[in-house]
């Protein structure tokens, strides 16, 4: 099994060299070297060119790379989605995926651009039309190189006219959506952005319930937020040790094909074994990162 930890995933501005350097030493698992929202119209020309010298340069370890583009309806998408290709990062993201189609019509665009066959599309799910058709992009990952759905809450509030009082309560339908597709299609989900950087115990609460809804991961604003995600999006030592309990046991040559087994006392399902693998599995890559 192999898996690769996505707990932070950090917006680094493209316009932004100086923090295009300093990402290189920043305990995030991916970051989202940005051309759109956090790029002003007259600077996006120049965070593009920064974006493709950084990704071509490389040294930036086991992190995963990955560039917002802006979206393909704009004056700029098209070029950047032409960088992307030359760069080859570890994934492209789009914004504002609404529809399957859009999905279908990014992989072609790829192939028009000869794009290599590693490079993953990431969408952002930031529209009331992402909610309601789901489904539908998720299942885009059995014919295209859609691989993770991103939550731009920001923009789920904005289109919406919710808010994100009351720990979300507005929002948690929509994102138990995204990740019931997720799931459902074998995608990495990962949460919105918490805006304000001075409120931590706020951050971590959100952190939590971001894990607890399924999320495999959160968006980051700024560096200051990697170590607090990071350690929530963890796997818990005791969680790492029952699991490799689990899967030893499991391992015996007498439940070799049992489909039920007793650990400590405990009743244990094979369901189970496949959780503790993806546990174990997430607790050593992220020891080796």
């Amino acid at each position: 099994m192999t898996i690769r930890p996505r707990r932070s995933v950090l917006y680094i501005p493209g316009t932004n060299e100086r923090a295009l350097q300093k990402a290189k030493s920043i305990a995030a698992d991916a970051l989202i070297l940005d051309l759109e929202d956090s790029v002003s119209p007259e600077a996006k020309p120049k965070a593009r060119v920064n974006i493709e010298q950084a990704v071509k340069a490389g040294n930036y370890g086991k992190r995963e790379l990955v560039i917002r583009i802006n979206g393909l309806d704009t004056a700029w998408g098209s070029d950047d989605l032409a960088m992307a290709v030359t760069a080859d990062p570890h994934a492209v993201l789009v914004p504002k995926i609404k529809t399957a189609e859009d999905v279908i019509h990014v992989q072609h665009l790829l192939r028009q651009l000869g794009a290599r066959p590693h490079l993953q599309i990431w969408g952002m799910i930031e529209n009331p039309l992402s909610i309601l058709n789901i489904d539908a992009i998720a299942g885009q990952k059995q014919t295209t190189a859609l691989s993770c759905l991103v939550l731009g809450t920001n923009d789920l509030i904005k289109e919406t006219r919710a808010t994100a009082a009351g720990e979300r309560f507005a929002l948690v339908p929509w994102l138990s959506m995204t990740v019931l597709a997720a799931r459902a299609h074998g995608l990495v989900v990962i949460d919105g952005v918490y805006n304000d950087l001075r409120d931590e115990t706020g951050f971590q609460k959100e952190c939590a319930q971001g894990r607890n809804l399924g999320m495999d991961g959160k968006t980051l604003i700024h560096p200051t937020q990697v170590e607090t995600c990071n350690a929530v999006f963890s796997p818990l030592p005791d969680e790492i040790v029952w699991s490799r309990r689990i899967i030893d046991r499991f391992g015996l040559a007498e439940n070799a094909s049992r489909g039920v087994i007793t650990v400590d006392g405990r009743m244990v399902e094979r369901l189970h074994l496949a959780m503790a693998e993806r546990i174990v599995a997430i607790a050593e890559a992220i020891s080796h990162a």
